[in-house]
């Protein structure tokens, strides 16, 4: 094989990488929809009862045992500041492995699992001081529907969460 057919083998594939698509389980929230990377879900289970952890923050439901693993339980309504509304039988867990942490978060409902190409998603938009968009990564579109990407690591290793811990190297 010759330089030149190396080399363009190597940018078409590069050129490839760049136009995959990403992959995001899609959850509802009221009446928004958000995307976290698939790659992080472990599992997606319905609503069970939490055994309560005194002085823990109020967005933090409790614990379940999975299987012998201890998981918190993080209600995103709550963490995000929206309204509360009442468990019902399409409320859902889903149940992410972050920085080799198991946590479990409560949302409304599961949408699907979408791919979505690096032209599909643009940045947050900066919005000061008035809205937190550390945790947004990016915002999708796809057909009429809007999705709000999150970075669920860095929104798991936030300061008022804390519930991921980073080695020290």
């Amino acid at each position: 094989m010759s330089q030149n057919q190396t080399t363009t083998m190597a940018a078409s594939s590069e050129s490839i990488a760049n136009h995959m698509a990403n992959e995001f389980l899609t959850f509802r929230l009221g009446k928004e929809e958000y995307g976290v990377d698939i790659l992080k879900v472990q599992e997606i289970r319905g609503y069970e009862a939490v055994t309560q952890i005194a002085n823990a923050p109020e967005f933090i439901k409790g614990v379940i045992n999975l299987r012998g693993v201890i998981v918190p339980i993080v209600d995103m309504r709550i963490k995000f500041g929206l309204s509360q509304v009442d468990y019902n039988q399409f409320t859902v867990v889903i149940i992410l492995n972050v920085a080799g942490r198991v946590v479990g978060i409560v949302v409304d409902s599961v949408s699907d699992v979408t791919s979505l190409g690096n032209d599909q998603v643009r940045p947050a938009p900066g919005m000061g001081s008035v809205i937190d968009t550390e945790y947004i990564t990016g915002l999708g579109t796809l057909d009429e529907r809007m999705l709000i990407m999150l970075d669920i690591e860095k929104l798991m290793n936030s300061g008022d969460m804390g519930l991921i811990e980073h080695s020290i190297h």
